[in-house]
């Protein structure tokens, strides 16, 4: 069997909200779908979607995004700008430098250069 990756599934307790976040990090123009899903389509990649869920991230991600950047710094100072919140100092070692990041629902995502 061969597939293809169509789309990254975001659980959430606002999904209007989260997109709009993700579109400003990312590009792309939000889209809302019906029950309250909502979606990013990012060229070249798969569809970045979020589904309503009635509960709140309780763990840690099992799976996050690492988003290449120029300038972490600027990066960062952006995102927080948005609602990010910041985990930590940014860390080099010998695959490069990256700074984890929570976005405004908690999930886990890092810049990376």
């Amino acid at each position: 069997m061969r597939a293809h990756l169509h789309q990254i599934v975001v659980d959430c307790r606002e999904p209007k909200a989260l997109v709009r976040f993700w579109s400003q990090v990312l590009g792309g123009d939000p889209v809302d779908r019906a029950r309250n899903w909502s979606h990013l389509e990012l060229p070249g990649f798969a569809r970045l979607a979020f589904q309503p869920v009635p509960e709140g991230k309780a763990v840690k991600n099992r799976l996050h995004l690492d988003i290449a950047v120029d300038d972490i710094e600027a990066a960062v100072t952006e995102a927080v700008r948005l609602g990010a919140a910041k985990v930590g100092e940014a860390v080099t070692d010998d695959q490069g430098s990256f700074q984890a990041m929570l976005d405004p629902e908690g999930n886990e995502f890092c810049f990376v250069s």
